[in-house]
């Protein structure tokens, strides 16, 4: 899988990243969260590939359910831009929506079996 460097941003501008990551295979997840927000993510990647460049402050977490995954939102537009994930706390996928230069309508996308990690019901 070939990785490459991208700058990305919330919708407001107000949270910038760079990060190095390959766009496929891009993932949407069917636990409550996933469903209800519906980005498409990248694949899981090293937390040390995601630089925070602006609007570190800007960022809210959101946690739920077993409360390993860490969802980070931006206060101001509403928009995920990356998370760390509940399968591997290690890792961490960013939203492709919010890449420079990717359409995220053009890329092929599985689906990954979130709910099934899930230890409430309908999360």
């Amino acid at each position: 899988m070939s990785t490459t460097v991208f700058k990305g941003a919330c919708h407001c501008g107000a949270v910038k990243f760079e990060v190095e990551t390959a766009l496929e295979s891009a993932v949407r997840c069917n636990c409550s969260l996933c469903r209800r927000r519906g980005a498409l993510m990248s694949p899981m990647f090293d937390a040390n590939r995601l630089t925070i460049l602006e609007g570190e402050d800007a960022l809210t977490l959101y946690q739920f359910n077993s409360r390993v995954a860490k969802h980070y939102f931006c206060k101001h537009c509403g928009i995920y831009p990356f998370h760390q994930t509940r399968k591997d706390p290690a890792r961490w996928r960013v939203n492709l929506g919010c890449l420079e230069g990717v359409d995220v309508y053009a890329l092929p996308a599985a689906v990954a079996d979130g709910a099934s990690l899930s230890v409430v019901e309908d999360a």
